[in-house]
């Protein structure tokens, strides 16, 4: 079974993550839950697999948008903590280092995640959290 997770996207300002999405270049990422960087001694190029279940606007801690897709998308090339959100997800969804990412982790490095059991991750985003003080809107 895969483990359930919230993460806050990480990035870079709204305006370098146009010019960096338009030329695919590392643009927007989110930090893998403590417990499967340990289990899985995550390593940089890992393949990360799941589904993205719900986006959340930074702005009102409000659902954006409920994707329900499969995604395979990669750690960076430094480090296994870190996964990069692919520059045609950003432009789809309009992600901003402002916004919430709710996903299933199925599966990493071709491995099952949590296999014969559900969990979710210990290090979800709680809701009371998903408001930001400060917020920029993605520039198109």
């Amino acid at each position: 079974m895969p483990e359930k997770c919230r993460v806050v996207v990480c990035g870079f300002d709204p305006m370098l993550v146009k010019a960096y999405a338009a030329a695919n270049m590392r643009a927007c990422w989110w930090h893998i839950p403590d417990k499967l960087f340990e289990d899985f001694k995550m390593k940089p190029g890992m393949k990360v697999n799941g589904k993205l279940l719900k986006i959340y606007s930074g702005k009102t801690g409000q659902e954006e948008a409920s994707p329900n897709e499969a995604f395979e998308w990669e750690t960076s090339k430094e480090t296994g903590r870190v996964v990069l959100l692919p520059s045609d997800v950003i432009k789809k969804y309009k992600l901003t280092e402002f916004h919430f990412v709710e996903m299933l982790i199925e599966k990493i490095d071709g491995k099952e995640v949590a296999p014969g059991e559900e969990r979710k991750s210990k290090n979800w985003w709680p809701d009371e959290k998903m408001k930001l003080d400060f917020v920029l809107d993605y520039i198109d």
